[in-house]
């Protein structure tokens, strides 16, 4: 495609697109903390950061509102993506409200992903997914001090030299005036603005699309960030046209070792290994493949393409680049994946699942949402609903159980 030039994609732009919730400066859920050890560190630091050109202001302003924060390395240990199956990942990311949601901000915004699209290669719905996932659509962009977060991080240990690198470019970025401190906010490992930039993703691949001098991914306005993911997409060798990967069905003969995604083969190839699109049909023929089997005891397969491998730029989690997927084509207008998922160790579907913590719902238990994800709440009304019944209480819900509820 013709890619033009950035002045006139943005002439008939407005100059201003709000609308998401306003930055904080800190998070009671993340709480710094007093650490002398902390404190050594950072002395330390200083003298390395100067020698990569990080000015005694900058520091000194840094510094002198941040500091250590427990939270943060809990969540690194338990990290969103790699917690949970795919079927209650995609429960969280790819849900109605999501997709609604992600369906009004390509309208709201179809002028602006148009120009994007138009510069950068990379279709609106895309776009727009990656804004989704980061950020619910710059609704949700993180409110802990990156600062703090990736000092503490650094300081831990478990990779400090990459959190150190990624301090070092976020004192650069604040050096460079591109944000101030009390602003500079996003998630727990420093992931910042509507797309959800680490330092140095936003060093290489952040862009001015407005023009005003500034690469500004924190504001309201999400013009800059949702070029920045574009750009990045398009530098990291995004495919116009082409999907991401496509649902299919496998034949019960299926060999599972051909599977995995450095396992690459033509279509026509897989197409004679029995392998179908997930409604039984022949498969569209989008260039060299793998399939990939995320659930080992069933539930939906993929066979995927290149631009899988360009999504694990943001994410290399599998779980988060096929909901990623998953997420563009449903705001696209797609449907609902086809394979259902087998049942969970509790032997419920998502819709018992959903089921049952409707009813605990009604019945006046807290738990949390009603997306069929068991969490710590479900389970904690799930004991409450034992109690009550004079059950064993084990917090584990069953088909015996959501039974009782009817």
């Amino acid at each position: 495609m013709m890619y033009l030039s950035r002045r006139a994609l943005l002439a008939g732009l407005s100059a201003a697109i709000l609308g998401a919730a306003p930055l904080r400066a800190s998070d009671p859920l993340f709480p710094v903390v007093p650490d002398q050890g902390y404190a050594t560190w950072v002395r330390r630091f200083r003298d390395r950061a100067a020698q990569k050109g990080i000015s005694d202001a900058t520091l000194n302003t840094a510094f002198a509102g941040s500091g250590f924060i427990p939270a943060v390395i809990e969540k690194d240990r338990n990290q969103f993506e790699l917690s949970l199956t795919l079927e209650d990942y995609l429960a969280i990311t790819v849900s109605d409200a999501r997709v609604k949601a992600g369906r009004a901000a390509l309208q709201k915004h179809r002028k602006l992903l148009a120009a994007i699209e138009q510069a950068y290669g990379v279709e609106p719905h895309i776009t727009t997914a990656v804004w989704g996932i980061e950020s619910f659509y710059g609704t949700k962009r993180g409110t802990v001090p990156t600062i703090s977060a990736l000092s503490t991080l650094a300081y831990e240990g478990r990779r400090a030299a990459f959190f150190e690198a990624q301090l070092i470019a976020a004192l650069k970025i604040l050096q460079r005036g591109d944000v101030s401190l009390a602003n500079m906010v996003g998630g727990w490992a420093g992931a910042m603005g509507h797309t959800q930039f680490i330092p140095t993703t936003y060093a290489a691949f952040a862009v001015d699309f407005r023009g005003d001098g500034r690469r500004d991914i924190w504001s309201n306005d999400p013009t800059d960030g949702l070029a920045s993911a574009a750009h990045y997409l398009s530098q990291s060798g995004w495919s116009y046209g082409q999907p991401w990967g496509v649902e299919v069905q496998l034949p019960r003969t299926f060999n599972r070792a051909l599977a995995g995604n450095l396992r690459r083969r033509s279509t026509a190839e897989w197409a004679k290994l029995g392998v179908r699109t997930a409604g039984g049909g022949r498969l569209t023929d989008h260039g060299p493949g793998s399939t990939i089997l995320p659930e080992a005891g069933g539930g939906p397969a993929f066979l995927v393409f290149g631009n899988y491998t360009v999504m694990t730029r943001y994410n290399a989690a599998q779980s988060y680049v096929i909901g990623l997927g998953h997420l563009s084509d449903r705001i696209k207008g797609g449907d609902r994946l086809k394979t259902p998922f087998p049942p969970d160790q509790y032997g419920l579907r998502q819709v018992d699942r959903v089921a049952l913590q409707k009813r605990l719902t009604r019945m006046g238990y807290d738990v949390g949402s009603t997306d069929g994800v068991i969490g710590p709440k479900t389970r904690a009304a799930v004991a409450g609903f034992q109690t009550s019944r004079g059950l064993p209480v084990d917090g584990k819900p069953s088909l015996e159980i959501l039974g009782l509820m009817r």
